[in-house]
């Protein structure tokens, strides 16, 4: 059998999902300050504004949960969050 080759494993900076997120965060924040300062030409938009805020805030704080119960070797804790 022929061996698979061996793949380089990535740089940490390039696989730590907190900076997508939190830029991610950022977004939603900047689309909403855009649509407050737009009036009410876009003012049906603020709600998915403030939900996306949200959703992205909920994530980023289940993450950094999981990712602190890895670390603290919790059983029920996700892997591969280090």
């Amino acid at each position: 059998m022929d061996r698979e080759p061996e793949t380089n494993a990535l740089s940490p900076r390039l696989t730590d999902p907190a900076p997508v997120i939190a830029v991610g965060i950022a977004a939603w924040v900047v689309a909403t300050v855009v649509v407050l300062l737009s009036g009410d030409r876009w003012s049906q938009a603020l709600p998915t504004c403030w939900a996306g805020i949200a959703v992205g805030a909920a994530g980023f704080a289940l993450f950094l949960a999981q990712r602190a119960a890895a670390r603290r070797g919790s059983k029920t804790a996700q892997r591969g969050l280090d």
